[in-house]
């Protein structure tokens, strides 16, 4: 397969601290590849430097054969990357279709005044999850409202709308209960039907070998070795993400 996304040689120095040394990896369309590794790990670092947070001290990021070193993360969300943090950037008073048009809101005209159109937003929202396999029985509900797996559809649900052909995800089951934990890797396998390339950061070792088709472990900003889930252990796993050679 032709890979989507390419990390190549990524470095990052905040002053004397090297947080990430030498990391290189792929993405290819339709597959999760899970960057695993303990806290301090580089795993935030790394997803940073390919959403332009972070600029690498050297290597770069391509994506789909573009170079993005570089570019500011909204040039980078203009390619097709989106990244839904652990606090999902919800604004927690609006609906689910303010929350999907979120900066980017739809408008109509009344006695040639632009408008929200609010109905529209609901309406797309209330499409769109339903393709994920969502319901929200009352769409004008603020996003507080709703439960952890819910709030998670959302965020995944606006990456989508707006074309999303890399999604990277952070911890995305942290504090959910098992019920929506299961929602969540459910969205991740129809996303990955759709052809969606996933980067899912996790040191959930159950997360990581429900969603993963490949597993880099980093440990220490490195990369502590790369395995199939269905080559590989707990076991081993954890020994490479506390450091040990693989």
């Amino acid at each position: 397969m032709t890979p989507i996304l390419q990390a190549q040689n990524l470095n990052k120095r905040f002053g004397g601290n090297e947080a990430v040394k030498d990391v290189s990896f792929v993405v290819n369309a339709g597959e999760c590849v899970v960057l695993a590794g303990d806290n301090g790990a580089g795993k935030s670092t790394v997803i940073k430097m390919i959403s332009g947070v972070h600029t690498p001290t050297s290597g770069e990021v391509r994506f789909q054969e573009e170079r993005l070193t570089g570019k500011t993360p909204n040039a980078i969300r203009q390619t097709g990357i989106e990244t839904i943090y652990q606090d999902l950037a919800l604004a927690d008073n609006l609906d689910p279709g303010l929350n999907l048009y979120l900066g980017r809101e739809a408008t109509r005209r009344f006695l040639g005044i632009p408008m929200v159109d609010r109905r529209t937003m609901r309406e797309t929202a209330k499409e769109v999850l339903k393709g994920l396999g969502i319901v929200i029985p009352d769409p004008s509900a603020p996003v507080r409202d709703l439960s952890g797996g819910q709030r998670q559809a959302i965020a995944i649900a606006r990456a989508i709308h707006w074309k999303a052909k890399l999604v990277i995800m952070d911890e995305p089951t942290a504090a959910l209960g098992v019920p929506e934990q299961r929602e969540v890797m459910a969205l991740i396998e129809r996303l990955k039907a759709q052809g969606v390339g996933i980067i899912l950061i996790s040191h959930n070792l159950p997360d990581i070998f429900a969603a993963a088709d490949r597993i880099i472990v980093l440990a220490r900003g490195v990369v502590a070795g790369e395995r199939r889930p269905a080559e590989t252990s707990d076991e081993e796993i954890v020994r490479l993400m506390m450091g040990a050679a693989g």
